[in-house]
């Protein structure tokens, strides 16, 4: 059979473009060297029955309308809020840093005026913004820079914060009120019945089938298409033509516990100590009710599946020349966070995929 659009990777991407296509009565085949669809996104229950995310946890948050009406219609919702408690000799602070955050920290008794005024004073001005140590340092000053970015940074990077992109450390804001939301999007949700559900539901459709666990690069001649829609790493797919770009792995560790809750919060940041970057304990993300409880430890390192680009200049100049060579290709389009080397939410994603989506419809 001859498809109009032959699809690499069935996670957000693939998934909401193969959708698309399929609803404009296009024929869609969807690959990908996993043995389950979702992605990173992917979940299922582990063998003590918990529901969990393999590759890390995944928390929808988004401002758009469009697209959390687009999801809905593949999904239930469960309200959720992320919280997030980083550690720091052995204290837990609220992050992002706020009002509680500066008053526990420095043990005084600020109010939303006073701290704007002490801000001023610990904050070192920056006339240009170009790094993430820039946007932190600019924001609030030395120490807790030290306490909460600076380390995490080295651990999830490999990297000092001089050395990142402003746009990684803007994604972390800094708030005067008591908000210790992660988040403060409009729309902060979980899939009711999990994103494995979602995607179940998303790739229902009689024009679409899926073939799991095949490589693309080893198989891409079995299949006739007219159209290719790539989501993997964009220089993978020229044969690292012009070197390999830097992507970001993780390691997971994934531990049971016999006792209803492991931790203070869903998620706790360890900028300073230990090897690993955060541990999550996934029942309180879901809501699941269980007697046990499981969590996962993360660990970043430089090799294995490519989960994080590393956006500095650098990086994106040799992006760029791929991206040269993208543009010439007929009938191939690339979409996604390996394939555009961009360090995008699940929202963005979703959004770049309908956006294809429209061109091609």
């Amino acid at each position: 059979m001859k498809y109009d659009f032959l699809i690499v990777g069935c996670g957000f991407s693939g998934a909401v473009l193969a959708r698309e296509l399929a609803e404009a009565n296009k024929s869609v085949k969807i690959i990908d060297t996993r043995n389950h669809i979702g992605g990173n996104a992917f979940d299922i229950k582990d063998k003590n029955g918990i529901l969990i995310h393999p590759y890390g946890p995944h928390i929808f948050h988004t401002n758009s309308d469009k697209i959390f009406a687009y999801l809905s219609k593949y999904t239930k919702w469960r309200f959720y809020e992320h919280r997030v408690l980083a550690r720091n000799k052995s204290k837990h602070y609220q992050i992002p840093i706020n009002l509680n955050t500066i008053n526990s920290f420095f043990n005084l008794s600020l109010n939303e005026k006073q701290v704007e005024s002490f801000f001023e004073k610990i904050r070192i001005k920056k006339n240009k913004i170009k790094t993430s140590e820039d946007v932190v340092l600019n924001s609030v000053g030395e120490e807790l820079c030290d306490a909460f970015f600076r380390g995490y940074t080295k651990k999830q990077w490999d990297l000092d914060l001089s050395e990142l992109s402003a746009g990684v450390a803007s994604r972390i804001p800094t708030r005067t009120n008591k908000d210790d939301r992660y988040f403060s999007d409009k729309y902060q949700f979980m899939p009711k019945k999990g994103y494995s559900d979602l995607f179940k539901n998303l790739l229902n459709h009689s024009s679409i089938s899926i073939d799991l666990g095949v490589d693309f690069f080893e198989s891409r001649d079995k299949y006739s298409y007219k159209n290719l829609i790539y989501t993997g790493p964009i220089d993978k797919f020229y044969n690292f033509k012009y070197g390999k770009l830097p992507y970001r792995s993780l390691i997971f560790k994934h531990e049971f516990y016999k006792k209803p809750s492991y931790q203070k919060a869903a998620t706790i940041n360890f900028p300073n100590e230990y090897k690993f970057t955060r541990i999550t304990e996934f029942k309180k993300i879901t809501g699941q009710k269980h007697e046990g409880t499981s969590i996962v430890r993360e660990y970043s390192r430089s090799s294995g599946d490519p989960y994080y680009p590393v956006p500095n200049k650098k990086n994106e100049s040799l992006f760029k020349k791929y991206q040269q060579l993208a543009k010439k290709e007929k009938n191939t389009y690339f979409v996604g966070r390996l394939a555009e080397y961009r360090y995008y939410n699940m929202d963005q994603v979703v959004g770049a995929a309908l956006t294809l989506a429209r061109k091609l419809c």
